[in-house]
C-alpha cells in the first residue's frame, strides 16, 4: 500500500479505540487532524511521546485539531499502559489510540517499517485538514522521538498560508513576519497589506501575519 501523499484524500477507515469504535472521517468531522503511530506500547520512547500529545491537549483544542493515536497492539494493552502515560506525561489520555492489531490501519496509512523484522510502526504523522485532505506527513526511525511542538509549529502555519498569500519562511513562528507568495507584485502588496511589507529582494517581500 502506497504512502499517502500531500494533497490525497486520507483514506477513511473503522477502528476500535480506547474511546470506543471510530469512523475515521466522522470521527473528525469538520476538524483538522493529527493521526500518528507508535511502535508499540510499554515502550521508553512512545511513552514520552504520548505523553507529551495529552500535555499539549489546550494547544490542539485552541487550533481545533483532534489527535488520534494507532499502534498494533490490542486494547487491554492500551488501556493499561494509559496510567503510565498519564504519570510521566502529567497529563490524562483524552485521546483515542486505536488497536490495529489486524495492522489494516497501519497498512493503510503505510506505517509498518520496512525490514525490520516485525510488523510494528515507524513513528508517522499525517496531518489532515477540515476537508480530509493530507496536508503533511512526517516519518521518524523508532530510536528517534518527536517533537510535538514541530508538528503544532507546522498546523499554525498551514491554517495561516489557508488565509491569504503568504508562505512562511525558515524556522517561522506563530507570531512572526511571513512571506508575501510570489504571484502577487510588491506594489500590489502594499496596495494589500500596507507599507508594512519589506522588500528584501524583488521575490522575497516580508509582512506582518495577520490576525
Amino acid at each position: 500500500m502506497a504512502t499517502p501523499r500531500l494533497g490525497d484524500i486520507a483514506p477513511d477507515f473503522q477502528a476500535e479505540t480506547t474511546e470506543g469504535p471510530i469512523s475515521f472521517h466522522d470521527w473528525k468531522a469538520d476538524s483538522w487532524a493529527v493521526l500518528f503511530s507508535h511502535p508499540a506500547d510499554f515502550t521508553p520512547v512512545c511513552t514520552t511521546e504520548l505523553g507529551r500529545v495529552a500535555a499539549l491537549r489546550d494547544e490542539w483544542e485552541r487550533r481545533g485539531v483532534k489527535v488520534l493515536a494507532v499502534s498494533v497492539d490490542g486494547l487491554t494493552d492500551h488501556q493499561a499502559w494509559k496510567g503510565d502515560i498519564e504519570q510521566v506525561g502529567g497529563a490524562a489520555v483524552g485521546y483515542p489510540i486505536i488497536a490495529d492489531e489486524s495492522r489494516r490501519v497501519s497498512e493503510l496509512y503505510d506505517m509498518i517499517h520496512p525490514g525490520e523484522g516485525d510488523t510494528s510502526g515507524v513513528r508517522s504523522v499525517f496531518v489532515v485538514d477540515p476537508k480530509n485532505t493530507v496536508r503533511l506527513t512526517l516519518t521518524y526511525p523508532k530510536s528517534v522521538g518527536r517533537n510535538f511542538d514541530e508538528v503544532l509549529r507546522a498546523v499554525d502555519a498551514l491554517q495561516l498560508t489557508d488565509r491569504g498569500p503568504f508562505s512562511t519562511p525558515a524556522d517561522w513562528k506563530d507570531g512572526q513576519r511571513v512571506i508575501v507568495a510570489p504571484a502577487l507584485s510588491t506594489e500590489d502588496a502594499r496596495a494589500r497589506f500596507g507599507e508594512d511589507v519589506e522588500e528584501v529582494r524583488p521575490y522575497l517581500r516580508y509582512t506582518s501575519a495577520p490576525r
